[in-house]
């Protein structure tokens, strides 16, 4: 049997992917993007998202937020869907111990206590996975795996360009606050060698001044540049988060050269993060020559 696991573009109620009746429909986690379509409030965007539960479908939902949880939880019933599971009835993960080298963490499967472990680093990761868990168990009894098979799946998971650690540098397409809050934790928990020093391009669509006053926390100079794989239309105009760096106090410059700005931060030791968009990994991945599947 063939299986499409369809992630949305955009996601809820306007998105294409509607066209689809799923065995099953997720919502992982809600964060604060796509507002000029889907709203200025977490509640708004929830209630848009929820727009892919289906009538007469289970509904999973990743979301530990309990008062945004609750509006698609709302939203879920009233399209019909059925059984709606939620992650913090039983499926939330527990004793999570994160290292540089990944993720462990305890999770009730089959009414027994598993302790799992996958080399993807941060705790949002054993949330992920236990998302994962939840939506094959919504599925019904043909898509259960067995707790053995759990374990030697998550065992052997890779997700290129999330937080993909290579030699001193670190890979991550976090492009809004949200991602960019997870990638800070992630940083403070594992650690690393000092100055930080951040490659960043996002899109002018995406919230990067949030991303900014987001990574400063750990983030010590900021090399602001272009990914020459975004469209002309979205690329963003790194004087101007020169300027919000600067009435910050941050340490940052403006290197216009993809190539270059890679080059200096390399150049200054430490720890290089590479981060603000998938194009901006990307190119910098096939730039520096990094197989994607290497971390």
């Amino acid at each position: 049997m063939d299986v499409v696991v369809l992630e949305t573009g955009l996601g809820g109620r306007l998105d294409s992917t509607n066209v689809v009746t799923p065995i099953v429909a997720t919502v992982t986690s809600i964060g604060m993007d796509h507002m000029d379509l889907l709203g200025d409030t977490i509640e708004q965007i929830a209630g848009e998202k929820a727009g892919i539960f289906k009538a007469g479908r289970p509904a999973a939902i990743g979301e530990r937020d309990q008062r945004v949880a609750n509006v698609l939880r709302e939203r879920a019933a009233e399209r019909g869907a059925s059984p709606v599971h939620w992650i913090g009835d039983g499926w939330s993960p527990a004793q999570v111990v994160v290292s540089a080298e990944g993720t462990a963490f305890t999770l009730r499967l089959r009414g027994a206590e598993q302790l799992l472990a996958t080399p993807l680093v941060g705790e949002h990761q054993a949330w992920n996975a236990a998302t994962a868990l939840m939506t094959l168990d919504a599925a019904g009894d043909e898509w259960r795996p067995s707790p053995n098979s759990v374990r030697e799946a998550l065992e052997r998971v890779s997700l290129p360009g999330r937080f993909q650690r290579v030699g001193t540098t670190i890979f991550d397409v976090a492009h809004n606050p949200d991602g960019a809050r997870v990638l800070v934790r992630t940083i403070q928990e594992t650690g690393g060698t000092r100055p930080v020093i951040a490659v960043l391009s996002v899109l002018k669509d995406k919230d990067w001044r949030g991303m900014m006053d987001v990574l400063s926390a750990i983030v010590d100079h900021f090399v602001l540049t272009t990914a020459p794989s975004a469209p002309a239309e979205r690329a963003w105009t790194p004087t101007e988060a020169l300027s919000h760096a600067r009435s910050h106090g941050w340490s940052s410059q403006v290197v216009a050269d993809f190539d270059e700005a890679l080059a200096r931060a390399a150049a200054a030791g430490g720890t290089v993060l590479v981060t603000g968009s998938f194009h901006t990994v990307g190119d910098a991945m096939a730039r520096l020559q990094v197989d994607p599947l290497a971390g």
